[in-house]
């Protein structure tokens, strides 16, 4: 198993060359590296955690130049994750490879400013809008999280339940469900059957998601 005193000797040999005298557990700091006047700081850890994101911003309080510093591979969806937390906190991220020492700068430390996504922004808004009412209440209700999209599949299969076959023009008119058509023909929760063209009707698990659901269904 490696241990956090694994990754020192390859961080040491790399701020080395980049022309640092560098000492190991220097007061509270596991790496201290020092040229003329400029410090930076490395803190050492096997894996991403709070208590390492914590003990980098405290030391950002003796420098601006901090690194976290942990063994290269992980998933890389969670390591984009928090090499984008680190950013945030103005942390830099080094990540070692321990078969051959390499180091590889994922983010340099300093202030960062997140650019915020219109496209991102825009589908907030709009899952906002086509959701009915509050109904999960700030969190999930005893069927799981409750989308817009379900409470529109909600409002389809309540109108085939009460009109029976209908077309899908007709069920988007009076269930006032822009994506009626789309939504039955897709039949994500097996609720649907296209019975013709263009016309669907409830399957049983339509009618007894009616049944589970009714409390959400929303106004």
């Amino acid at each position: 198993m490696p241990r956090e005193a694994d990754l020192y000797p390859p961080i040491k040999a790399y701020l080395q060359r980049q022309g640092y005298e560098v000492k190991g557990e220097v007061g509270p700091a596991d790496v201290v590296g020092r040229r003329g006047d400029e410090l930076v700081v490395v803190e050492l850890k096997l894996g991403f955690s709070l208590a390492l994101f914590h003990q980098g911003i405290e030391r950002l309080l003796t420098t601006d130049d901090v690194y976290l510093a942990v063994p290269a591979g992980g998933k890389d969806k969670a390591l984009k994750a928090n090499v984008k937390l680190a950013r945030r906190a103005g942390l830099g991220v080094l990540t070692v490879r321990l078969r051959d020492g390499h180091v590889e700068v994922l983010a340099d430390p300093g202030p960062y400013a997140a650019r915020q996504s219109k496209k991102k922004k825009t589908r907030l808004l709009r899952a906002f809008e086509r959701l009915q009412g509050d109904p999960n209440d700030g969190g999930a209700t005893r069927h799981g999280i409750i989308t817009g999209y379900r409470q529109d599949a909600l409002r389809c299969a309540r109108f085939l339940a009460v009109h029976g076959p209908s077309k899908g023009a007709k069920v988007k008119e009076w269930a006032e469900v822009p994506q009626a058509t789309q939504i039955m023909a897709a039949d994500h929760y097996g609720w649907f059957t296209r019975v013709s063209r263009g016309v669907y009707d409830l399957t049983d698990l339509g009618r007894k998601g009616l049944s589970d659901y009714g409390d959400v269904e929303g106004p």
